[in-house]
């Protein structure tokens, strides 16, 4: 609790005197993201809304010609990305393609900018106060959700001749609040609490109540329960210990909280709601993950009388026995009361979407409350081998009846960029509101996680949120699953999805293929790699990483490209030959896809391919487009 104390004796007002005073500005909004126990709070008389350059007629032209990254164009060819009527606030802005073009900002229908930055400054750190940790970038992608407050409309302009993509995330607000337009010139109040933000952060985990401790065996046919509350108050924290017994592709551990005797708020694997990637884990977010092999949440779950907590274990395969799991969790409950005129109880949507629909999007969340969106985990793999297209889909939110935000790109939403490119969307990295939960060419998947607290999405009747799986209607088949966290005086999910084995289990594709921007390489002899050309003078050999493939026997095929300096390669696992001599070479350059190269096997000992170049100066280029394996079944 000093932590929140901090806060409100910086901003030198408490929370309802806010509320009654209907203000708006940069102290009320950095408080926001500092105060997360008071995440499960109703925002009032606020619309989140968001100005993208997503492609209006459906296509997947989000801001590669810049055709729709502007409203309009002004009479010197300067282009405006951004306008609002009345009062806001800007909270969050993306981009993966900053310039060094200057944007202008105007407050209040002001006919001089109020307040002018470079583009690539409001990410870069180096100007206050746009600075760590609310912007940066790590993911190819760019953000600030540093608070710009605005009254009586804002307008911002790029003095440059294109943008390419961006989004604007922002909340209205009616004319009776009282609104200070934001100034780059903090007061002492907003600078301490906008350095200290970071600290803040770091003591959400710090947990001040005595837990609930439980240690026992789970069973498919023993249940443990890991808290059982019979008086209101709301849980805190919760950890679960020993992540690393809850790995593997088939997710049979589940993780059940109810409220007051209601309907499960949350019935899903415990893999899926901590945030493991295909049953591995992965997120390290501010307010949920796994770290130090512990899986923990800090949402707040408020409750009127009664709350538990059970971790159940499915049935394996019948013929096969479960292994028994030891259990040891803490869960932190607090005796603050829960009010149900100010705040929602903590929901969780599990989506496990085994076979995506041409034409309809993967869904996040729909239902009809009051509420408000607060976080999203998602694991997308792609059912066709190959590059991961279906992330081009965009996002799209509808609240009460109007569609308030459409994205630009799946990675975007995440506030990523840019997926199979080295050191952009290609791994997994977590972030305290962000994050890749993973990212694999050979097996076609990806994931990210996002936390929505500044910029969390209140509904009054109703909301759908959606995800398109493809650039053009929804036309890349995948395997979706997705956890949707929202705040709500109740469920607003009628159809309650039940875990079963065949909907827990991770996909595991016939045909993985390796992409050459990806590859690990172990150079031998005088060999330099130039994207797809491995170019060998005097011979020399290129040992190709595999290790992240499963085991198991494959025939190995290659995209590739043959001409008059092709080389003359065989393919070897440690010293032992696989192949036959395989040409490059002839007369004229020519494609051949999809040709077999050998047969290869890969264990524990073996989990790498090593190319030998016949030595020939003249014939020495090799020109690979991507390795396709097929993974071969053998009789048991």
């Amino acid at each position: 609790m000093k932590r929140a104390y901090l806060c409100l004796l910086v901003s030198g007002l408490t929370l309802n005197a806010i509320a009654q005073n209907n203000q708006i500005n940069t102290t009320t909004e950095l408080n926001k993201l500092c105060l997360i126990q008071d995440l499960p709070k109703y925002w009032k008389d606020t619309k989140v809304k968001q100005v993208s350059s997503y492609d209006t007629t459906g296509n997947n032209d989000d801001g590669f010609s810049g055709k729709y990254s502007f409203i309009r164009k002004n009479a010197d060819s300067s282009l405006v990305i951004f306008e609002a009527k009345g009062n806001g606030v800007i909270n969050r802005i993306w981009t993966p393609t900053p310039n060094n073009d200057m944007l202008d900002f105007y407050f209040g229908g002001s006919a001089k900018p109020n307040f002018s930055i470079r583009f690539s400054d409001l990410f870069s750190g180096k100007v206050f106060p746009f600075i760590s940790p609310l912007t940066g970038n790590e993911l190819g992608g760019y953000f600030c959700y540093f608070p710009i407050s605005f009254k009586n409309g804002c307008k911002i302009v790029s003095r440059g001749k294109k943008m390419e993509f961006y989004q604007i995330q922002y909340r209205s607000y009616p004319k009776n609040y009282q609104i200070r337009n934001f100034s780059s010139e903090l007061n002492e109040q907003e600078k301490l609490v906008l350095t200290t933000l970071g600290d803040d952060w770091n003591k959400v985990a710090k947990l001040n109540s005595k837990p609930i401790h439980t240690e026992s065996i789970l069973t498919p046919s023993k249940s443990v329960t890991i808290a059982d509350i019979n008086e209101g108050g709301r849980i805190t924290g919760i950890k679960l210990h020993h992540a690393d017994s809850f790995r593997g592709l088939n997710k049979n551990v589940l993780i059940k909280m109810s409220w007051d005797d209601e309907q499960p708020a949350i019935f899903m694997p415990v893999a899926d709601f901590f945030g493991y990637a295909f049953g591995k884990e992965s997120m390290q977010s501010l307010l949920l993950g796994s770290a130090d092999n512990t899986n923990y949440c800090y949402f707040p779950m408020p409750f009127t009388k009664k709350a538990k907590i059970e971790l159940l274990q499915l049935q394996g395969t019948p013929g096969t026995a479960s292994t028994p799991i030891n259990i040891e969790a803490d869960v932190y409950v607090e005796d603050t009361k829960y009010e149900p005129s100010k705040e929602g109880k903590f929901y969780a949507f599990w989506n496990p979407d085994k076979n995506t629909k041409p034409e309809t999007p993967h869904l996040f969340l729909e239902g009809k409350g009051k509420g408000h969106y607060v976080g999203t985990i998602l694991q997308a793999q792609g059912l066709n081998p190959g590059m991961t297209l279906f992330f081009e889909g965009d996002d799209v939110t509808t609240i009460d009846g109007e569609m308030r935000m459409h994205g630009t790109g799946s990675e975007d939403y995440f506030n990523g960029g840019w997926y199979a490119l080295l050191d952009r969307w290609d791994r997994k990295m977590s972030l305290p509101l962000h994050g890749s939960l993973d990212y694999s060419l050979p097996y076609a998947r990806t994931g990210g996680y996002r936390l929505f607290i500044s910029d969390k999405m209140p509904f009054e009747k109703e909301i759908k949120h959606t995800i398109e799986h493809g650039p053009e209607k929804n036309n890349k088949p995948g395997d979706y699953t997705s956890v949707a966290f929202y705040y709500a005086d109740k469920s607003i999910n009628s159809n309650l999805v039940l875990p079963t084995e065949e909907l827990t289990k991770v996909y595991i594709p016939d045909t993985l293929m390796v992409y050459p921007q990806l590859m690990q390489y172990t150079i031998g002899g005088a060999v330099k790699i130039d994207g797809n050309i491995l170019h060998a003078t005097g011979g020399g050999q290129v040992k190709i990483d595999l290790s992240e493939l499963p085991k198991g026997h494959y025939k190995l095929y290659a995209d590739m490209e043959k001409s008059d300096d092709g080389a003359e390669i065989t393919i070897w696992q440690r010293q032992k030959l696989v192949s036959e001599p395989i040409s490059f070479y002839t007369e004229k350059r020519q494609s051949f896809p999809n040709s077999y190269l050998c047969d290869i096997d890969l264990d524990d000992f073996k989990n790498a391919i090593t190319l030998h170049f016949k030595p020939d100066d003249k014939k020495s280029i090799v020109n690979i487009h991507r390795l396709i394996l097929v993974h071969q079944k053998t009789n048991q």
